[in-house]
Order: structure tokens, then sequence, then C-alpha cells
């Protein structure tokens, strides 16, 4: 019974075996049980949010001795730095080797970014964020939960992993710029390297979206409403927003 519970806990839930040519695939589904794996990797996030901030952040302010406000936006981007590499790694992992759609590895993936954006409720009282700071941060954390969330409950998970991978790197080069700039302030070479990513992460993000629902989605063979096979969107696309 406690292994069992545990489980619930630790991994994701509601896999199925699909029958193929080469034996079974093991595919996942979404479900309430998902909550509960969520709400003990937001423990996980908030545990290794303070082993970032004690064993390297703090000990780099230290000897920046950076103002007050600077010493608040140094953590943020020090912590996002952490975050966005982990993302983009386990990202392109992903992408690169063509893991189904559904897997284990793309609904751990999903359930740790949710886990990760939920625990920075908290921190913002953790972190003692300035109250004037504290709407922007929430409308950041609303946006990525939302499209996050969209992605895995719509069966958007591929065209989710591409767009995270595309906004994980301008974030990731956006902070190290930041980071840098803390560092020395005379350097902003990064702030350029950032600027030309940006514009091109932000084109590819755009011609996709034109081309997955532009083109993509109405020449779905099966229009039919079907939810355990997650044609969720395409169904409202194609039937109730562009009928």
């Amino acid at each position: 019974v406690t292994a069992k519970t545990a489980f619930l806990f630790i991994l994701p839930q509601y896999n199925v075996s699909v029958p193929t040519a080469d034996g079974e695939l093991v595919q996942y589904h979404y479900g309430l049980k998902d909550l509960v794996t969520i709400l003990f990797y937001i423990f996980i996030a908030i545990i290794l949010h303070a082993v970032v901030q004690e064993y390297a952040l703090d000990k780099i302010n230290r000897r920046l001795h950076l103002s007050k406000v600077k010493h608040s936006k140094f953590n943020e981007s020090g912590q996002l730095v952490a975050f966005h590499l982990t993302s983009l790694i386990w990202c392109l992992y992903v992408v690169v080797t063509l893991i189904p759609a559904f897997s284990f590895q793309v609904k751990f993936f999903y359930l740790c970014q949710l886990a990760y954006w939920l625990h920075a409720l908290p921190e913002l009282y953790f972190q003692k964020v300035r109250k004037e700071d504290i709407p922007r941060h929430l409308q950041c954390i609303a946006l990525y939960l939302v499209h996050i969330a969209g992605a895995y409950l719509l069966n958007l998970t591929r065209l989710g992993l591409i767009l995270l991978l595309l906004q994980y790197l301008a974030e990731f080069f956006f902070h190290m710029a930041r980071l840098v700039y803390f560092t020395d302030e005379n350097n902003e070479k990064l702030f350029n390297v950032w600027a030309v990513v940006f514009v091109v992460t932000k084109l590819f993000t755009l011609t996709l979206y034109i081309l997955v629902i532009g083109f993509g989605l109405p020449r779905v063979e099966n229009q039919a409403l079907e939810p355990e096979k997650g044609n969720l969107f395409s169904f409202l696309f194609n039937h109730i927003l562009f009928r």
C-alpha cells in the first residue's frame, strides 16, 4: 500500500499499453491524479530552488556586494538561468530523439514544468519580492501556466515542446546577459546576442503557429470529436472557431 501511494506522488499515472508492429508502446493520458504528482514536484522545486540559492547565488552575491534591487534581480536571473538551461537540455533531448508525443518522458516533462511555475507562486513570498514587482511576476507565471497546461490538456505536446524550446532559449540568453551585466556593468555584449536570438526565435514561433494552425489543423483527416484520442483542440478549431 505504501509503495502504491508513493508511486502516485512520484511517477506519472494513467499509462496505457498500445499494440504496435514492434510490440507494445506505453502511452499516457491525463487525469486528476496528475495534480498529486504536480504537488509532490512543487515541493521538490522549492527544495532545489533553496539549494541553488544557498550554495551558488548567495555565495556569488556576497562577493559582488550588490545593492538591494540588483541583489533581487540577480537572484531572479540566477534561478531562471538554472531552470532554463535544464529545461532546454531536457526539451532538446525529447525533440531530437523523436520520443512519442505522450510517452512517459513527455508527460513527466510537462508535469515538472507545471510544478516549477506553480512553485514560483510561494517563492514570491519566500524571496520577499517587492509589492510593485508582484503583478509582473504573476503575469509571467500565469502566461506560462496557461500555455503549458493548454498544450498538455489539448494534446499539443509536440508543438508545445518546440515553442518552449524557442522561448526558453531566448529567456536563457536574456537572464545570462543580466547576470554578466551585474558582475560587470560595462559588459553588455550578451544583450546584443539576446536581441538577435529573441528576434529569430519569435520569427520561428510565428511561422510555426501559421503552419500548424493555419495549414495543419484544417487538414486533419478525423474531424470528429474523440476525447480519448486527444483531438479536442482540432475539433474546436475546425467545428466551432472557424466553421
